[in-house]
């Protein structure tokens, strides 16, 4: 997968701007006790909706980091997904988090909310996963391109969340904003609906398999949705050129039994910027091992790629001094543009 540049980015306002503007500030009440050998130093980790893929890895690199860095002790919190989770690093509501490709550089630009609201203190740690969109509606609806869902109801995510955001981009984009609706579910609610028929579609912002995609093409015959093809001809990918094709194999999933092509994003962990470099050190090292990552990976294949020769790829945001020194000392290039 490509890295990603910033001077590509500079489309992406136009479109973005009409999600809106929020007045919400930082706290700079929310500072992290200096650690001592007597009390670990507690660090909030924001992960995401339940059900989702987010909370998969933070539940298990919260427990690697307060089992293997004695210093650290790390609380899981639940959110509504990258925007969020952005939103709360900025404003020292959580000392790390995962947080989307797309609107860490679209918050560090001002182009997430609105053209003069820029959130620009996360700093990225790794790189995580690839999350490719998918689009799941049930076999037997006569789907066959997105243009067919007008007049349709999608679940695309909880508000806030990344899937959403995306959702957002791309409808808008297809000129199917208002002739869809849309409804701000969580997974299991969404296809839970899916099944009764009381959505036509879900949107997710995810990897792939996704366990809950995986449960539900057990049950009930479903279809993944073409998303690329849209997206070339609309010139969705020049708009924003921080997404990028993706294919789906055949059978991901029960019952698939093609390739699906469509877009992905990048799943990235990052921190507030004031976090203290030797907590955010402590914690790629208590991760980045190889017993670690065989760890995550026996939990969730969406890992498969994590590591040294990826740490530093599809970031689009500066990389925290803590992660500059610790990938450095492992040998990793770092690109000037990503230093602090």
């Amino acid at each position: 997968m490509p890295r990603l540049f910033p001077v590509l980015y500079l489309l992406c306002g136009l479109a973005a701007a009409a999600l809106g503007c929020t007045s919400e500030k930082p706290n700079d009440a929310r500072a992290t006790p200096a650690s001592t050998s007597a009390s670990p130093q507690v660090l909030i980790m924001n992960g995401g909706p339940h059900g989702g893929t987010f909370n998969a890895f933070t539940d298990k690199m919260a427990e690697m980091i307060t089992r293997d860095a004695p210093s650290l002790h790390v609380q899981v919190r639940r959110s509504n997904g990258s925007k969020d989770n952005l939103l709360a690093l900025c404003a020292n509501r959580a000392d790390m988090a995962i947080v989307n490709a797309s609107d860490a550089f679209l918050g560090r630009t001002g182009a997430l909310l609105c053209a003069n609201k820029k959130y620009a203190d996360a700093r990225s740690m790794a790189f995580l996963y690839r999350a490719p969109a998918q689009l799941v509606v049930r076999s037997d609806s006569g789907f066959h391109t997105v243009l067919d869902l007008r007049g349709k109801t999608i679940a695309v995510g909880n508000s806030g969340s990344g899937a959403a955001l995306a959702a957002e981009r791309f409808f808008r984009h297809l000129k199917l904003r208002g002739k869809l609706t849309v409804l701000h579910k969580g997974y299991d609610e969404s296809f839970a609906d899916l099944a009764s028929g009381a959505v036509d579609g879900v949107w997710t912002l995810t990897s792939a398999p996704n366990t809950t995609i995986m449960e539900v093409a057990r049950n009930q015959p479903v279809h993944l949705m073409n998303l690329h093809e849209a997206a070339v001809v609309s010139g969705f990918y020049q708009l924003y050129p921080f997404y990028s094709r993706a294919t789906i194999p055949a059978g991901t999933y029960v019952g698939q039994d093609d390739p699906v092509q469509t877009f992905q994003d990048a799943a990235l962990w990052c921190a507030r910027a004031g976090l203290d470099a030797q907590a955010v050190y402590d914690s790629l090292e208590a991760v980045f091992t190889q017993p670690r990552l065989d760890e995550l990976r026996a939990i969730h294949g969406a890992s498969r790629d994590m590591g040294p020769q990826t740490a530093v790829n599809n970031l689009p945001i500066p990389l925290h001094p803590g992660a500059v020194r610790f990938w450095a000392e492992r040998g990793v290039p770092i690109p000037a543009i990503l230093m602090p």
